[in-house]
């Protein structure tokens, strides 16, 4: 199969559609904001080929193929997107953006705050899924698109695509879920803080004002492997380095890496440290934990909360994923099925844990293409009975 080939990821200011500031769930406003995204694939004449994909917790606005030369690392989800691939881009215009507190282009803690000429740090707002979907929409507007044919996303990408389908279902025709759920379990959060408190405890922290200075390494690879462990799963780890040593036969009894497992986590937090910013990585952990649309929609209940939704669902979980397990999904899946709503639901057997929604992309292809093309062709027929 054939990527996207080269792609450019371009900019939007928001300021340049009349938007100064937007108001925050918390209440706080925020603007001039920036928003990277990339495009694959051609708008229809209609304008109903448009999806969204939304990233996770460490992605951002580069899904597809390559920056300059061919070559170059492709992007995140490569593998799903692409002529002939699970988002076919030569059937629909695929839609990918770095989220609101990000840091690579959107506007986040790192970015400069124009009031005062330095980067933003800890004056940043908090920031709720429901804000990065918030100004999602404004970039569907300047697209010119009305209602997104599916708006997708995995982990955090799934909370982003729940929200989508709560908060604006008259933009959102379907909607898919993926290794996500609709509140993080009280392990979940707890494993987030515990990142949050390694970046703080990094004498580099220094309030979040590191910018320009050594920045927490420590503390933001520490955050990494830490959430890199929830990725995988007992038996993907068996499998990849049950208990081998690293470049050595015998124990050197000291505190030094020895088992491969500790060295593969430390070169994932490396190499996480090389492109991530810190104080996004609290942000956007903050924004998943007051993540709750039982709470947020339902005043508690989940059944209630997805009386809201009209956009045909789709939820995928993996049966190896103890971050987000498929008890989670399952869940989403009851209360919309109570609410007579159109959903699909698939629980891929998978050894991958929580990372398998980028992995076992094979499996999930035939699954995304014929829920993408039902609801096409529904969406058309809807289109041309309201005619």
């Amino acid at each position: 199969m054939n990527d996207v080939g080269v792609v450019e990821t371009q900019y939007l200011l928001l300021s340049d559609m009349g938007v100064h500031e937007i108001t925050l769930e918390s209440g706080a406003k925020i603007g001039p904001i920036t928003v990277a995204y990339e495009t694959y694939g051609t708008l229809n004449e209609t304008r109903s080929n448009a999806i969204l994909i939304c990233h996770a917790l460490s992605g951002d606005a580069h899904a597809a193929g390559y920056h300059k030369e061919i070559g170059h690392k492709p992007g995140w989800w490569n593998d799903a997107i692409g002529p002939g691939k699970a988002f076919d881009t030569d059937r629909y215009f695929v839609v990918c953006s770095n989220v609101l507190g990000g840091c690579q282009g959107t506007t986040g803690p790192s970015s400069i705050n124009p009031r005062t000429g330095k980067p933003y740090a800890l004056s940043f707002p908090v920031i709720t899924i429901g804000d990065m979907v918030q100004v999602q929409w404004y970039l569907m507007k300047h697209l010119g698109i009305e209602k997104w044919l599916s708006v997708a996303g995995g982990s955090m990408g799934g909370m982003q695509a729940l929200e989508w389908a709560l908060r604006y279902p008259e933009n959102v025709y379907s909607a898919m879920v993926i290794a996500s759920t609709g509140r993080l379990s009280p392990q979940s959060i707890a494993f987030n803080a515990v990142g949050r408190n390694a970046i703080i405890s990094d004498p580099n922290w220094q309030n979040g004002e590191y910018y320009g200075k050594a920045i927490p390494e420590k503390g933001l690879s520490i955050a990494r492997m830490i959430g890199h462990i929830t990725y995988l799963s007992e038996i993907s780890m068996e499998k990849k380095f049950g208990r081998k040593l690293q470049n050595k036969k015998e124990f050197s009894f000291d505190f030094s890496t020895e088992f491969a497992v500790e060295s593969y986590l430390h070169h994932q937090g490396q190499k996480f440290v090389e492109r991530f910013d810190a104080n996004t990585y609290l942000y956007v952990t903050k924004a998943m934990d007051y993540f709750d649309v039982a709470a947020k929609y339902g005043q508690g209940s989940l059944k209630k909360a997805m009386q809201k939704i009209s956009s045909r669902m789709f939820l995928l979980s993996f049966s190896s994923d103890w971050l987000f397990p498929p008890s989670q999904t399952q869940e989403l899946v009851d209360a919309l099925i109570a609410n007579h709503k159109d959903v699909t639901f698939y629980n891929i057997d998978s050894s991958y844990g929580h990372d398998a929604f980028l992995l076992e992309v094979e499996k999930e292809t035939s699954l995304i293409q014929r829920f993408l093309q039902s609801s096409s062709k529904l969406w058309q027929e809807d289109r041309y009975e309201a005619a």
